[in-house]
Order: structure tokens, then C-alpha cells, then sequence
């Protein structure tokens, strides 16, 4: 069973929004799933990914879309800066 953590589209028309699972790769886009991730939005720019959940499926072989892999990068870079913000305030 190959493992992908891919975009799954929720939203209305024209208005898309995506949860981030995991899920065979055999199973349709918006079909069955193994797990949510996390959540991204584009047209607000919201996006958040549980980043220790990720970790662990690429560990254990999961592989990440492209975007999914550049929303988690993102994630990533925003984590350290955000554990900062409250140090300084």
C-alpha cells in the first residue's frame, strides 16, 4: 500500500478550501482517508498542518504531494517565528 499525503477539496464552487489527509494512493481525491492533517485555504491564505502527524507518516513512508510538501515548508519556517512573537511581547 503506497501512502500519500495529498490535498482532499472541501468548499463550495468556486469557493474550493482543502483539508490535508493522508491516504492510499489508490483512493479518489476526495475519497476514503487514513487521516486530516491539517487545512488550507487559499483564497484567505489560512493554512495549518500538525506537524508532528506529518512527520510521523513520512517516517513511516508517506509521500507528500508538492504542495502539500511546500504548505508543510511553509509551516515549518512559521513555527519558529511564531514560538518567538509571545517571547517578545
Amino acid at each position: 500500500m503506497s501512502v500519500k499525503i495529498r490535498l482532499r477539496r472541501t468548499g463550495k464552487i468556486n469557493a474550493a478550501c482543502h483539508r490535508i489527509v493522508v491516504a492510499d494512493s489508490r483512493s479518489p481525491r476526495d475519497g476514503r482517508f487514513i487521516e486530516i492533517i491539517g487545512y488550507y485555504d487559499p483564497r484567505h491564505n489560512d493554512e495549518k498542518v500538525d506537524l508532528e502527524r506529518a512527520d510521523y507518516w513520512v517516517s513511516k513512508g508517506a509521500q507528500p504531494s508538492e504542495t502539500v510538501s511546500a504548505i508543510i515548508k511553509r509551516a515549518r519556517n512559521a513555527a519558529p517565528a511564531a514560538a518567538a512573537a509571545p517571547a517578545e511581547a
